[in-house]
């Protein structure tokens, strides 16, 4: 027992891991014209525009929704798995 949840809390820690980078993953785009940084994976929430053809800028876009899907994704993901370790784990 105490070798299962110690692979489950494990788990549960490079999980946590995995979650804060793939909303924090950075995608740049570098165009003659446009500039931009899309944050997110695998969607994406949040895109900040560095140039443009008029000029530098600094525009942040946020989706909120996609954020909150991401992290649904992500933190889903975790609770499935972790109850199916769980299972096996206890089972006698």
């Amino acid at each position: 027992m105490k070798k299962g949840l110690l692979i489950t809390l494990l788990f549960l820690l490079l999980w946590s891991i995995l979650t804060i980078f793939a909303i924090t993953w950075e995608t740049r785009y570098d165009w003659p014209d446009n500039v931009y940084i899309d944050y997110g994976f695998p969607l994406v929430w949040s895109t900040q525009t560095l140039s443009t053809i008029i000029g530098a800028v600094n525009l942040w876009i946020v989706d909120i929704t996609a954020l909150i899907t991401n992290i649904i994704f992500w933190l889903g993901i975790m609770l499935i798995i972790t109850s199916v370790m769980l299972y096996f784990f206890n089972k006698k």
